[in-house]
This record gives structure tokens, sequence and C-alpha cells, in this order.
């Protein structure tokens, strides 16, 4: 074997001792237990061979071994039309390439973590191994990280590729020329390059066509990849027999760029069509769109006595934002009683063209379950001399009997009210045995949801309310009333919550053309409270005790919530940046911190146990979490990194490279 292959295998070799150094072992009775993932013995052909012309490759390992998931994560570089076959026995793996060879090409298959030892389970991460069907083998690389953009998740398992095509249009159209797959931190390398300039995308490929469709994941780099590789010396320590240590100086290589960030992102491309239609029951009709409209569809009754009316001007709208689910509850009886409904929908419609255009359905729409209701009425026809039910109109409160201090109490009803008599409901407090009637208060329409109202009160700490309304108070469209209501609730005290704050000293760094906005999240990396940051500092006040984290992005726009990126239009998503420790926070407590945003490299930011995509580790003892510790002044390990299995404070995703979209990249 050629020295520089032994290099190649050597470098693989100790890039999966590194990461599976992250797993501590422990020690079965009989001897301590095997930490040594599989090594490489040989292979046929070997790594670094030319002039191949056989589909087959085998390759013998030290150890019987097991493969997880290989079909998934098994990357044969150029990108192949049908998956090749992958099967192992004992100590060996065999592949047989499905796809004819092409003259004067490098190829690469790459394992990422699917090997590993068979009784232990010891990864094997990263070793992949080369051949030539030419004289010459390409042998330059790129690596680099892929996050999700907007939660900082590790990419699993995302397909990394590159174009010497460097066309707007290559990533749409053709095949990537050199892929890889991301290991379980997010890590790529795409191998055995040839000298040139690239550019380089991160796609999740649902489809395995090995390009980018506009519905799937991407990410891609500003600026074009020149790989190119470094002569270096590395410096080892040698211990002989006797204990005593020497420094051995040996030549090495290294590949460049190693540190390439890729954040990905989806368009949140839809395409737009009629996805759903229903009469609910004979006073509600429902479409459902793909995606979100900028207005209302031109809905038209195409029968009976109001043929030709539009229905909007029969009805009350209850539309969700973005007008992608709209109810129409009609309130014309003439509609009402009508069994068969037919109306023409006139709406915009994405075309086989991927553009939209005005198109027209004429939609039947009958009431559910109608048929059903008249053969029971039929058969039960002596019960219609009763006198049918009163139907009366759902009311309720949405929040509960402990009323946060600084928010109002939301109350919705089953169908849209049309009107409220203020004479017929009162708020009342309670004053020893007595309640007392509570003046200036307004029950006011919630101005997202026509069904509900909220009641927004100075609220006294830690008293008692109640809510009543009379039966005839609240009427609906359709004139029913509800019961008489009342909703008793006490009113937590300032001392409950806690306030969290935030410093940040090195805003200034950004450009004064954008603004922060951080979000307090819970356990399960949700927002919980929303603020914008002003002259440097973020205050979250009434925030319930608990355990939180915060993560702020870059609001360049300036319009109040986060953008995902556009290939075509070539803008990156909103920076994102997480604070790395977990906030404990106890009533009546408050918590100040000062949150450096461009401290820790990006694969050191988000704490452990609110990643969905954790590495696996068999050692319970490897995975501390950040902030597991109930430590009230939220101390920090400095060692956090090694643990999160992210490559420490010396990462080469550094500021520089984390903010590379504001610079010259690379």
């Amino acid at each position: 074997m050629k020295a520089a292959d032994w290099m190649r295998l050597t470098i693989i070799g100790a890039m999966a001792s590194i990461v599976g150094a992250c797993a501590s072992i422990g020690r079965p009775e009989g001897g301590p237990r095997d930490e040594t993932p599989p090594e490489f013995v040989k292979s046929n052909p070997m790594p670094g061979s030319t002039n191949i012309d056989r589909n087959r490759i085998d390759i013998i390992f030290n150890e019987n071994i097991k493969l997880e998931d290989v079909s998934n994560k098994l990357v044969v570089s150029p990108a192949q039309k049908q998956n090749p076959s992958i099967n192992s026995n004992g100590r060996r793996v065999t592949i047989e390439l499905r796809d004819s060879l092409k003259p004067n090409t490098t190829y690469t298959l790459d394992f990422s973590d699917a090997i590993r030892d068979l009784n232990e389970g010891n990864i094997l991460d990263g070793f992949a191994m080369d051949f030539a069907t030419g004289n010459t083998i390409d042998s330059l690389s790129v690596s680099g990280m892929v996050f999700e953009a907007r939660t900082l998740e590790p990419a699993q398992g995302m397909v990394v590729g590159v174009y010497s095509n460097l066309s707007d249009t290559a990533v749409k159209t053709l095949p990537l020329e050199r892929v890889a797959k991301t290991n379980q931190y997010g890590q790529f390398t795409i191998r055995n390059l040839k000298p040139g300039n690239y550019h380089i995308f991160a796609i999740d490929d649902r489809n395995h066509d090995w390009h980018w469709d506009r519905s799937e994941n991407v990410a891609f780099a500003d600026f074009t990849i020149s790989p190119v590789v470094e002569e270096m010396a590395v410096t080892d320590t040698l211990r002989s027999q006797a204990g005593e240590d020497s420094i051995v100086t040996r030549q090495a290589w290294h590949y460049l760029p190693d540190d390439v960030l890729l954040t990905w992102f989806n368009e949140n491309y839809k395409p737009q069509y009629l996805r759903d239609y229903e009469r609910t029951d004979r006073r509600r009709v429902t479409f459902k769109f793909g995606a979100a409209m900028d207005s209302l569809p031109e809905i038209v009754v195409a029968n009976g006595p109001l043929q030709g009316r539009r229905l909007r001007d029969l009805s009350v709208i209850e539309a969700r934002e973005g007008l992608d689910s709209i109810v129409y509850w009609l309130r014309d009886t003439v509609l009402v009683n009508q069994d068969s409904l037919m109306v023409a929908a006139h709406y915009l419609k994405t075309d086989s063209l991927d553009e939209l255009s005005m198109t027209t359905d004429t939609l039947k729409l009958f009431v559910k379950g109608l048929r059903r209701n008249k053969e029971k009425k039929k058969k039960n026809e002596d019960a219609d001399t009763v006198a049918p039910p009163v139907t009366l109109l759902e009311f309720k409160a949405l929040t509960s009997s402990q009323q946060e201090l600084n928010l109002p109490v939301t109350f919705e009803a089953g169908q849209p009210v049309a009107e409220i008599d203020s004479l017929g409901w009162r708020l009342e407090i309670a004053v020893d045995t007595l309640w007392n009637r509570v003046d200036g208060v307004k029950l006011e329409r919630d101005s997202a949801n026509i069904r509900r109202f909220n009641l927004a009160v100075p609220w006294r700490e830690g008293e008692r309310y109640r809510f009543t309304a009379d039966s005839l108070s609240v009427v609906s469209i359709y004139g029913e009333w509800i019961k008489d209501f009342k909703h008793e609730f006490s009113v937590k005290k300032s001392e409950d919550y806690g306030n969290i704050s935030f410093s940040f000293p090195d805003i200034g760094e950004f450009p004064d053309s954008v603004d922060f906005i951080v979000e307090l999240l819970g356990k399960n990396d949700q927002p919980v409270q929303v603020q914008k940051v002003a002259d440097g500092e973020v205050t979250f006040r009434f925030v319930a005790p608990g355990a939180y984290y915060a993560r702020a992005y870059v609001d360049a726009n300036r319009n109040g919530q986060w953008d995902t990126g556009s290939l075509a239009g070539k803008i990156q998503p909103e920076e994102v940046y997480y604070y790395n420790k977990k906030l404990n926070l106890r009533k009546n407590w408050d918590i100040d911190q000062e949150w450096t945003l461009l401290a820790l490299p990006v694969d050191g930011q988000k704490p452990n146990d609110v990643k969905k995509n954790k590495p696996k580790t068999r050692d319970k003892d490897r995975q501390r979490q950040s902030g597991d510790e109930d430590n009230e002044e939220g101390e920090f390990d400095d060692n956090y990194y090694d643990d999160q299995g992210a490559w420490g404070n010396g990462s080469q995703y550094n500021n520089a490279g984390r903010n590379s979209r504001r610079s010259s990249g690379g």
C-alpha cells in the first residue's frame, strides 16, 4: 500500500478514535470492556488503487462487525442512480455497485458511522475508502458541519455535495457531482475532489434524485469553495518500554477548507390548491387551501334562489391568519335550509409550470349526516309531536382558575356572537364574604378570532374574582343564547413569578440596521415569551418558576419575526444564537445574565438537554447535559463542549466562520 493510502486510513482511524473517546464504557465482571472500534485490515481493491474495472468491493476488519442503517448511511460518490447491494458476514463487508463504472473517475465509499463491532457496538465513525478507474486518484477534500438554521440542531444524515458547474440552476437540474452525508454531530467530509472551484449545498433529498427540489430542505454557501492541501509537521510523543518519552516529528497533510458552516432551511414553498372543503353542518362551510393567500377567494352560490350571490355577503367569515383555512358561517336562512348547495370557487392555483393562475371549481356541498338524520327522523315520526329541545350556545372560559397577573381572561363561544348585553354580565371581587362589583371594565372581541372575547383588567394580585353572565346576555348570530354562566378564579401574586434579564456586551458588533429578537424557551425548545432587545438589554417579566433556555436571532428586515432563506434570491436565513446555559428560575427571583453572542462556536451553543438530534452514546455518565446540576447561580462547566460532541473551545467553527455570510466567507 502507498504511504499516502496508509496516511488516508490513519487519518480516518484517528478521527474515529476521537469520536469514540466521547463515550466512556463501563467495566463488566471479567475484565475491561473493549472500547476500540473495528480496525481496517485489507480490501479488494485496496484504498487508493487505480485502473479498477470491477464493481465488487470487499473490505476486511480485525473483528466481527455489524452494519447499522447502512443503506441510508453509506454514500457512494459520484452518486449512484441504483442503490448498491451491501452485505456483511463476520469480519467482511461486501459492496456491489449496480451502476456502470465511469472512466477516469475516482470513487469514494463513505460509511459515516454505519460500522460497529458486533459485541460492544463500538462505532467506527468516518470510515471511507477510495479507488479510481483511471491512472490517477483525486485526493482533495472539504469538511464542515451542517445545522438547522432555526434551532441549531445538528443535521444528521443530510446529503452534502458540490458542483463544479457554477450555474445557479445546477442544484435544481443536475445531480450533485461529489457527495457525502453528515454524521450524528452534523459533520461531513466530501472526499476525492479535483482541484477547482465549487459551489457547495446540503439537501435532505427526500426523493433520492441527488439534486434539490423546491419543497426540500437546503443549505448553501454564498461563496465558492477551492479545496487545497497544505503540508504540515506533526509532533508525537513516544514512550519506550523503560518509560522514557521521546519527541518525533512527522510529515502530515492539512486539507482545506475544513470549517465550512452550512445552516439549512426550508423556503416554505407550498403549491396552491384547494386542499379540502366540507359542509360541516347546515350553518358552516369550510375551505382549506394548500398555501397562504393574500386575499379571500371568490365563492359564488351556483344553485337555488340565491344563485349568483357571493358567499361572503351571506355569511360571517372566520379565517385563520394567512387565509389557508376559512369558515363561512351561513347567515341567510335560505342557504341554511338548502340541503344541496353548489358553489363556484374562483381562486389562484399552482399550475404545471409552477406558476399561479386563476382557476374555477364547481363544488357540491352536502350536509354531513343529512341522509342518516332524515332516516332517523322518519323512523321516530311519533316523537315529532314532542317539541324539539332548545339548543343553547356553548360559552366557556379558556383560562384556568389560577389567573395570570399580566394576562386577560379569555372566553370563547361555539358560534359567532351577534351581541353581548353589557347589562347582563358583571365582574366581581371578593371582599371578606361579599362580592363587590368591579366597574369600568370592558369585554372586547379578540382581534384574531371572532368567537373569542377578552376581559383585560389591572388585576389585584392574590384576590378572588367572579365573572357571571345571564342566559340572554350572549346571543349568537342564529339567535341562540347561553345558559347562566359563572367563572371564578384567583389572581396570582407578583411573588409567584420571577424575572429573567439579559445584557449583550457585543451587540455593537452587528450593523445598526438590524434588530435583535430574544425568545425565552421552555423545555420543549418552544418560545414562552418573545422580546426585542432595546439598548443592549432585554427583560422577561411575569415568568413562572421552572427551567428555561434562550434563543436570539438577527431580525435583518425588522419585521418582528424570523425569516427563512431563499435559494433563488441567494438570501441566507436570519442568524440564530443560543444561550448555552439552562436557567433555573424560582419564585420571586431575578436572574440577570450577560450573553456574549459571538463568544462560542456554533456547535457549542445549544444546551444538550434541548437538542432533539442528540449524538448516540452507550455510557450514561457521558450524557451530562448543560445545567443539569440544579445550581442557583447558573454555574457552568468549562469542559461542557467535549461532552456535547462538539470540537471544544478550539473549534474551527468560530465567530468568524459563524458570521462568514457577512464577510468574504469560507
